[in-house]
């Protein structure tokens, strides 16, 4: 069944759609009609619903059912440093994954050179890709994609996360599974670094924060698949 993001539902039996994009998609691309099912979801519950009349200017839907969807216990946030070949398919893949913050970072050694104008267009399709994903996932919720941050910047919000990871590739370092596994913290945030490696520097700015130095195992990983690896293994170790 369709899935689609909407404002808020938390009450009444009846939702209007007034986004024309949505409204475009629903009665143009999918050529749903009234009578036709779709489920439509918010931040805390989904809905599903039965098509009252559209138009173009408005879809009308009729709730049928209301489930509570609620929040995950642990809220995950990974900071990726820009890779070469770009974000798009990183966040496509951390909101499957049920990631609820990304921030795109930028580390001394990534190097993207991007002007604040194409900085601003690259984190609006950010954006825009994460609701296409969350649909397609059937998750209830939208990641929040910040704007591209600077790494002393994520450094120095960094502290109401109950725990903090920074995965790299030298010096002493724990395994990922030892720090998470069993873990009880409300909020964790990790750090991915660039083609390259973070600095020494950097490491030691991050450690000197409560940062804590971990292993993704021994094999070097593409930024894409170290952001990827270590939000499915903490997503299934925490969720499981």
């Amino acid at each position: 069944m369709h899935r689609f993001r909407t404002g808020d539902i938390s009450g009444g039996d009846i939702i209007s759609i007034s986004d024309i994009s949505q409204i475009h998609h629903l009665k143009d691309v999918l050529r749903l009609a009234a009578g036709d099912e779709i489920i439509v979801f918010d931040d805390t519950c989904e809905c599903r619903c039965t098509i009252d009349h559209l138009n173009k200017q408005e879809v009308v839907l009729r709730i049928n059912s209301r489930k509570d969807t609620g929040q995950p216990e642990m809220k995950l946030t990974i900071a990726c440093a820009l890779p070469k070949k770009g974000m798009d398919e990183i966040i496509d893949k951390l909101t499957q994954l049920g990631v609820d913050t990304i921030i795109p970072m930028r580390t001394e050694r990534v190097v993207v050179k991007l002007n604040e104008e194409r900085d601003r267009e690259r984190v609006g399709r950010w954006r825009r890709l994460t609701q296409s994903a969350a649909e397609q996932s059937q998750r209830s919720s939208i990641p929040e994609v910040k704007g591209i941050t600077e790494f002393s910047e994520v450094i120095a919000g960094s502290a109401d996360y109950d725990l903090k990871l920074i995965p790299n590739l030298e010096g002493e370092r724990k395994r990922l599974g030892e720090v998470i596994t069993g873990s009880q913290s409300g909020s964790v945030i990790v750090l991915i670094g660039p083609e390259g490696d973070f600095t020494p520097e950097e490491v030691k700015k991050a450690v000197n924060a409560g940062f804590i130095p971990v292993s993704l195992g021994s094999l070097v990983l593409r930024v894409d698949t170290a952001a990827v690896a270590a939000a499915a293994f903490i997503r299934m170790t925490t969720i499981l």
